[in-house]
């Protein structure tokens, strides 16, 4: 599935055609993804024009000039692609399966005022398009109780002192816990807390003091979660991949990992003599370096 930095891109490459353009025409060409279409769907967006795409946690949010707000998710498989009035077409993301050859699961068809065609791409149809209020967005189901945004202003070590206080579940399984922090995923959760050198076992309240305040640790870590978060977003289209498993099925990779699917490599923490392990956490692979990772 792709994380918040894959998201992020997409936002990025949708952002230049579709901000400030109006929709001509939707062509929506099955009635549902993982849950049906809001009723009326191409209705309630053609004529309208795009005011801003932002993003919050992994959805996509295009603001429309009559107040609502189209909402996005990816799914496991979800792709966009800009075809251009001269007729080039880009692909938000490099993949390895060519969208000309997925033709039959191309679901959805923004026509442009400007020329431009945004098509939605998914084969295994996990994601998902809605309409919602903007002035209600903070209270609609897929939002209200959702944790603060990890590239956003309110990320810290004192806010993540809070958040953890106290509890004593692993510190992974809160990190990735969408009520606390919003939008991070399993492999990027992997990813930071092998640069903050924190194990995922250890309890997420040890990184708050006993006055809830925070420790160097929840410091480092708030650090290291935007960066991490950052160089992947900068990496851009060359961090968005999909590929084939033996299963047929389709996911996602990015090929900078320090630790994720690294199981038996020598930790890359200059000077540790440790070697990259796998546990299952919830249900999930961790990957991490028990020597320097405390």
């Amino acid at each position: 599935m792709p994380e918040l930095p894959e998201v992020e891109t997409v936002r990025r490459g949708l952002e230049p055609a579709m901000v400030g353009a109006r929709i001509v025409s939707v062509d929506q060409r099955r009635a549902d993804l993982r849950f049906p279409f809001p009723e009326r769907f191409a209705e309630r967006l053609t004529g309208r024009t795009i005011q801003a795409l932002g993003r919050r946690a992994k959805y996509l949010l295009a603001d429309l000039d009559n107040g609502d707000v189209l909402v996005m998710h990816l799914g496991m498989s979800g792709r966009f692609t800009v075809a251009t009035p001269g007729g080039d077409v880009a692909q938000l993301g490099e993949f390895h399966h060519e969208a000309g050859g997925l033709l039959p699961h191309d679901h959805v068809v923004f026509r442009l005022s400007t020329g431009a065609t945004v098509t939605y791409n998914d084969a295994r149809r996990f994601g998902f398009m809605t309409i919602t209020e903007r002035a209600t967005l903070a209270e609609h189901p897929l939002f209200r109780q959702m944790g603060i945004e990890p590239l956003g202003n309110a990320l810290n070590g004192a806010s993540l002192a809070t958040l953890f206080a106290r509890k004593s579940a692993p510190l992974k399984a809160a990190l990735l816990d969408q009520r606390l922090v919003a939008g991070l995923g399993n492999i990027y959760v992997c990813e930071a807390l092998h640069r903050a050198r924190l194990s995922p076992r250890r309890a997420a309240g040890t990184i708050a003091r006993q006055d809830g305040g925070p420790t160097a640790k929840a410091e480092r870590l708030a650090v290291v979660i935007r960066e991490t978060l950052e160089e992947a977003v900068a990496a851009g289209g060359s961090s968005l991949r999909d590929y084939a498993q033996t299963d047929g099925s389709l996911g996602y990779f990015q090929h900078r990992f320090r630790v994720y699917d690294r199981e038996g490599e020598p930790c890359p923490t200059p000077g540790c003599r440790g070697v990259v392990q796998r546990i299952v956490q919830s249900g999930r692979s961790t990957f991490f370096c028990a020597t320097c990772q405390r």
